[in-house]
């Protein structure tokens, strides 16, 4: 007799837009019971009822991450629903887009609080109640920009890079402990996300993030994957997440050129910066109806697939395709040489 599978409990924070929202769309589809957690109520409502349209059982639980003890709150009303956590999504951030030194003390504080120590909070409340059950998974959503910094995004690049640092420190010591709770990165590429049309920007023009650019969606598979085999260390989402990382490795003063030179225009449109509320200290999406979903304003510019991103999947078939091709490829290079028969 078959056994129908429980299904999986996942925690999302930063549910309620962009790259968290794609995510929350494909474990309802999976029939995943979904702890969404954001500031924005309307953002919410709306992502639940996409999971309980797709198959899910979602719970909205309305906090802010910065605040270690809506957190734990959240946490605690997800398991009393729902039952011990599955899967913890580090996903929830804010940024300012502006040159370091037009960033306020109080605007660099809460940036770091929400992009960096947010995700610290969501660790450390997961761990809470994974270890002892020595049970579940926790993927942080970061960005190739905790490894390679650009202009204008100072605080929201040093926060990403925090969360690789602290993450790499965690790994060990579960790794110490023999612990079977995992804990893994998905660095994401530019995403067509609504952060663009409300974080808090203070350059001439509407900021955009750097091409190419890619769908949410595309994040969103990532990240399911990862957690799906947390094994790996990190997972690179876009081919530019990769290119981005290794330019960096092979050759970061050049790169720091090419940036100083390129990075202010390529992270700007022609179009006039956003006129309304950013969302660095409160939700914007709080009037009746101002739900923003998953997509930005640029998806007429964004991608909805990524090879290399496809390729991770299924690193089995790709190196089997690959032993396949230089097997065929020696052949008939030896066969050039006379030493393999052909036919």
């Amino acid at each position: 007799m078959s056994v129908t599978p429980t299904p999986q409990t996942v925690v999302i924070t930063g549910a309620s837009a962009g790259i968290g929202r794609a995510i929350a769309r494909l474990y309802g589809a999976r029939g995943a019971r979904v702890v969404l957690i954001a500031r924005g109520r309307a953002g919410l409502d709306a992502a639940a009822r996409e999971v309980a349209s797709l198959g899910g059982t979602p719970l909205v639980q309305v906090a802010d991450t910065a605040d270690a003890g809506q957190v734990e709150a959240a946490a605690d009303a997800g398991e009393r629903a729902f039952g011990p956590v599955d899967v913890w999504i580090n996903c929830a951030f804010t940024s300012v887009f502006a040159p370091f030194d037009e960033i306020t003390a109080e605007e660099y504080d809460r940036v770091t609080h929400v992009t960096y120590l947010g995700f610290v909070n969501g660790t450390r409340t997961a761990l809470k109640r994974m270890l002892p059950r020595d049970h579940g998974t926790i993927v942080q959503v970061g960005s190739a920009l905790g490894e390679r910094s650009i202009p204008l995004q100072s605080a929201y690049c040093g926060a990403k890079h925090a969360v690789n640092g602290f993450t790499s420190s965690l790994r060990t010591e579960l790794l110490h402990r023999g612990s079977r709770v995992r804990v893994t990165v998905a660095q994401m590429p530019a995403v067509n996300t609504p952060q663009f049309s409300w974080v808090l920007s203070r350059l001439p023009r509407h900021p955009q993030p750097v091409p190419p650019i890619y769908q949410p969606e595309v994040a969103a598979r990532g990240v399911v994957h990862a957690a799906d085999h947390p094994g790996r260390k990190q997972y690179y989402i876009g081919a530019t997440t990769l290119a981005t990382i290794w330019a960096n490795r092979l050759a970061p003063a050049l790169l720091d050129r090419y940036l100083a030179r390129t990075g202010f225009d390529s992270q700007q449109t022609d179009l006039r910066p956003p006129s309304g509320e950013s969302n660095l200290f409160e939700p914007v999406d709080g009037a009746e109806g101002s739900d923003h979903g998953a997509h930005g304003i640029f998806d007429d510019m964004a991608h909805a697939r990524s090879l290399e991103a496809v390729l991770a999947r299924h690193p089995a078939a790709v190196a089997g395709a690959l032993t396949l091709a230089f097997a065929a490829t020696a052949k008939a290079a030896l066969s050039r040489r006379g030493r393999v028969p052909c036919g």
